[in-house]
């Protein structure tokens, strides 16, 4: 690289590009990290102690797994802090607190960074079993950054930095979140190209040297330099209110995921940003349109017929009741032959949009995941503290208690309540399997639970389980509004530095009560990612899912209301009951053929109609319609 560029890129730390597609995104990067007084760094350490200490969900569990104290490396980091510039502090604090391999809890340093992702012009992913994996570049976001033709989509990694690009990765799973090695793994492999700068320091390199064998089999040798993009959120992403303390996510993946929809599908990213001054859904447009960052449809042909398919990108909405509305309107465009819901790389979010959605697809009730606190002298503060009786407040009782029996947490409650996971009911009738990967993670891991602890249908997994978030996250300004009417205010953190935790760590529910989310994750069927997967949208995948719903039994039921008069359709049932706000209607038991179209009289101006749907005597299909106005 020539030495006039060397000397651009070290004074900027990363390089920055204009003149691209994407040049109104691009920002110049300047790595200014804010000057720190040795008591302001102070402030940040003791505010980390306090809440790991007095707050941190899952501390035990971290120091069982890891044998990592982090009290304790923070009281040692604290006696370096004289000797560190400001960078090094920001770095070791960020590798101390990356130790508890949980993404819910990171440290965003006193840096100007905000909502910035580091990236590299491509996408890496990765195909075949675990022990014999091809790494290849699936992407390209814009070839002028590249400058080399041989360079393209398909062609193989070999080494990254002078190093076997294996072994790369394995170094960089080092150092990131995830408490299994797959997660670590699969989270490494998009730090490679996509890191976030607002929970973490700028990479070490200001450009990456990359060998690689092209199309023709023949190696060769590029250089590339770190750019930086501001990707934004979604007009309808989640911003405030009452959904902040009710979330779920690992927002780090949230701002890579999209960054990558900004590098790698700008149209549609531009569209989206038009949308800020449009029509709100209320207004007349489709709910599903304004949505569409979080939830994509579409209809696949496959040897064993057509199917839906509904891809979930992400559970970090404002509204979880428009995100429902929104997927139920894109439920109605696809076939009921059955349904793959995709939730790979799905960062989390909103937990009551997450753990509203499974009634959708099942006539069953739902029990929701269940979240505890730990129980310490600043949980039964916050708890007891009129203030946060709304929302710590279920919790308080079993808090107090806890001294007296000795139990290290509270009551597991969900936050979810039954009532919220269930005042919609079925929507979806047909079969359903969930495709997840390691990279699922927060509320796609409460999703995926629910799939499995509620019998929805089977999961497939691209690696060993789902990333493994089991907790609702808080960030450090929620916690400090709650921790000062309790009388133990949080120390004020200088320059914007803040961070987020994990606050209620969450157990699942039904058939796998009590069994911890965290570092476990739920597991699936496994399945090896192919060639002709990354390269053809999935085609070997879905194929795959396609044979798994076309063995499952299929019933149907469509149910219209008109009036007096209910119409129901269905296939594959032997009765319906009939239910009117709750009570029997006089024709319990209906009995049906194997596909009927039933005409039923009801009162004009009956309430609330519920219709049942047995198979060999188990319930298959349940809807529900609204009284009439």
């Amino acid at each position: 690289m020539p030495s006039r560029q060397v000397t651009q890129l070290k004074s900027s730390a990363l390089d920055h590009q204009r003149g691209t597609p994407l040049s109104d995104s691009l920002l110049p990067l300047q790595s200014r990290i804010a000057k720190l007084t040795w008591g302001e760094r102070l402030d940040i350490l003791d505010a980390w102690t306090l809440v790991l200490d007095g707050t941190y969900a899952h501390l035990p569990l971290k120091q069982a797994l890891y044998g990592f104290d982090p009290i304790r490396a923070i009281e040692h980091l604290r006696q370096q802090v004289p000797t560190l510039s400001d960078i090094q502090f920001h770095r070791a604090l960020t590798a101390l607190i990356n130790r508890l391999r949980d993404a819910h809890t990171q440290y965003s340093g006193p840096h100007t960074i905000q909502n910035a992702v580091a990236t590299l012009p491509f996408l890496v992913e990765t195909y075949g079993p675990f022990d014999k994996c091809h790494y290849v570049v699936s992407k390209i976001s814009d070839k002028r950054l590249v400058g080399d033709l041989h360079f393209e989509p398909g062609v193989t990694l070999n080494w990254w930095n002078g190093v076997p690009f294996d072994r790369a990765v394995d170094l960089h799973a080092d150092n990131e979140t995830g408490g299994r090695p797959d997660a670590r793994r699969a989270r490494a492999l998009e730090s490679l190209t996509f890191r976030s700068l607002e929970f973490g320091p700028p990479p070490d390199e200001y450009w990456v040297d990359i060998g690689y064998t092209d199309l023709k089999k023949k190696d060769h040798e590029l250089r590339l330099p770190w750019r930086v993009v501001l990707p934004n959120r979604a007009p309808t992403a989640g911003r405030g209110g009452a959904m902040r303390s009710r979330r779920a996510i690992n927002p780090a993946a949230e701002a890579v995921r999209r960054a990558k929809k900004l590098l790698f599908n700008p149209a549609l990213w531009q569209e989206e940003q038009r949308q800020v001054s449009s029509l709100r859904p209320s207004q007349g447009t489709g709910v599903a349109e304004h949505y569409k960052d979080f939830l994509t449809a579409r209809t696949v042909s496959t040897r064993h017929g057509k199917f839906g398919y509904l891809r979930i990108w992400s559970f970090d909405v404002d509204s979880d009741t428009e995100f429902l509305e929104a997927a139920k309107e894109l439920l109605d465009r696809l076939p009921d032959t059955g349904l793959i819901i995709d939730l790979r790389d799905n960062p989390g979010g909103f937990i009551w949009a997450a753990e509203r959605m499974l009634q959708l697809f099942t006539p069953n009730q739902i029990s929701p995941t269940k979240f505890a606190l730990r129980s310490t002298p600043l949980t039964r503060a916050m708890a007891s503290a009129r203030f946060n009786d709304g929302e710590l407040g279920p919790w308080k009782s079993s808090l107090e208690s806890a001294p007296s029996t000795g139990e290290p947490y509270s009551t597991h409650l969900p936050i979810t309540s039954v009532e919220q996971c269930n005042d919609l009911g079925q929507y979806y009738g047909g079969p359903v399997v969930a495709v997840v990967d390691a990279n699922t993670y927060s509320s796609g891991d409460l999703f995926t639970a629910g799939i499995a602890d509620n019998r929805i249908g089977p999961i497939v997994c691209i690696g060993e389980a789902t990333g493994a978030g089991g907790a609702n996250v808080w960030t450090s300004d929620d916690l400090s509004a709650a921790m000062k009417p309790a009388g133990l205010p949080l120390p004020t953190l200088a320059h914007s530095a803040n961070f987020t935790i994990a606050l209620r760590r969450a157990v699942r529910s039904g058939d796998a009560d009590g069994v911890l989310i965290e570092d476990s994750g739920i597991p699936g069927q496994p399945y090896s990612m192919t060639k002709r997967d990354i390269f053809g949208e999935n085609k070997d995948l879905i194929e795959h899912c396609a044979a798994m719903l076309a063995s499952q039994p299929l019933t149907r039921m469509h149910v219209a209301r008109e009036r007096g008069a209910l119409t129901i359709t269905t296939a594959g049932l032997d009765y319906v009951d009939i239910f009117i706000d709750g009570h029997p209607a006089s024709f319990p038991g209906k009995k049906l053929a194997s596909d009927d179209v039933t005409h039923l009289q009801i009162a004009e101006y009956a309430g609330e109609v519920e219709v049942v749907g047995f198979a060999a005597n188990e319930v298959k299909q349940r809807r529900r319609l609204p009284a009439r106005a």
